[in-house]
């Protein structure tokens, strides 16, 4: 799709498989950052969509810092429940706790992808999801955390909408590919954009 070296700035199995599926040609190199020092920075001070944009654009230019010449994709996704930003789980007992806050209530998420190249970020956007969880018991979430297994202790929300995660939900407004962290759609008609006119 592009001719340019193409990295991902980021060690996410689901956005590695969403660019693979996509047929795009590229290495994966995750970016060094402090995600959570950077939210505490900008907590109270930019919007939920406006952080997700800048932890996006700070992984590609840390990886555009030693990558040459590359391309290189940064992708951030935020999850909002009003004003409060939740972080990934990392255990079980936070996967209960994040699912007994997300139970019976509607979350956003926001999914941003900036492009960089030569230290400057040359392109960015972020999409929004809107989801109602289920009213879970807590017998409920026991047995979707047996189920689902400790892969999802690293995804915001403790789910996964691509797999197991899809039963816990009332509705669903927004891409799937936004919901699995990276707005992928747009990401591509950019790329093919900079490729210009096919011969």
């Amino acid at each position: 799709m592009t001719a340019q070296r193409l990295i991902l700035a980021s060690g996410s199995a689901a956005r590695r498989s969403m660019l693979s599926a996509a047929g795009l040609n590229f290495n994966a190199v995750p970016a060094a950052i402090d995600e959570d020092h950077l939210m505490q920075q900008l907590a109270g001070r930019a919007s939920h969509p406006n952080i997700a944009v800048y932890l996006a654009e700070a992984k590609a230019l840390d990886v555009s810092g030693r990558s040459g010449d590359a391309l290189v994709i940064g992708s951030d996704q935020i999850l909002s429940t009003g004003d409060d930003i939740l972080s990934k789980p990392g255990s079980r007992e936070g996967a209960v706790e994040t699912l007994r806050k997300l139970r019976g209530r509607m979350h956003m998420l926001y999914s941003a992808v900036a492009l960089a190249a030569n230290e400057a970020v040359i392109w960015q956007t972020v999409d929004t999801a809107k989801l109602k969880m289920r009213s879970l018991s807590d017998n409920d979430i026991a047995r979707y955390l047996d189920a689902a297994g400790e892969d999802i202790f690293g995804c915001v929300g403790a789910y996964q909408i691509e797999g197991l995660g899809a039963g816990l939900f009332e509705t669903v407004e927004g891409d799937r590919h936004t919901i699995m962290g990276m707005p992928l759609v747009p990401l591509l008609k950019e790329l093919r954009r900079r490729e210009g006119p096919s011969s």
